[in-house]
């Protein structure tokens, strides 16, 4: 499942430097409580679950519930001594998963 994503953080940072990374992804986060126009309840369809990983160590994880908004958006910091690639994930019901990836370059 595809899902829209926007990822803002540098680049390239120095060796020991602080930095933000930013992440939303674009999903309804349907809690299972509203009714539709039929007065059925719609059902729930939510994110649990945001990883970040730089190179195969866990740097964020947050578990996700059904009181955050449409098209989450997280913020956190952190420090790399050396290159490598961070990986996103998302999991959610219905089998919901998403991952991006981005180089990150240390000099």
């Amino acid at each position: 499942m595809t899902a829209r994503t926007l990822i803002d953080m540098p680049r390239q940072v120095k060796r020991g430097e602080v930095f933000e990374i930013r992440v939303m992804i674009g999903h309804p986060m349907e809690t299972g409580y509203r009714r539709g126009s039929d007065g059925e309840r719609l059902p729930r369809d939510i994110l649990t679950e945001f990883r970040c990983e730089f190179e195969g160590e866990a740097v964020f994880s947050a578990r996700l519930y059904p009181a955050i908004s449409a098209n989450p958006y997280l913020s956190f910091e952190m420090v790399a001594d050396r290159s490598g690639e961070l990986v996103f994930s998302w999991r959610g019901d219905r089998g919901f998963a998403h991952t991006e990836r981005v180089a990150l370059v240390v000099v």
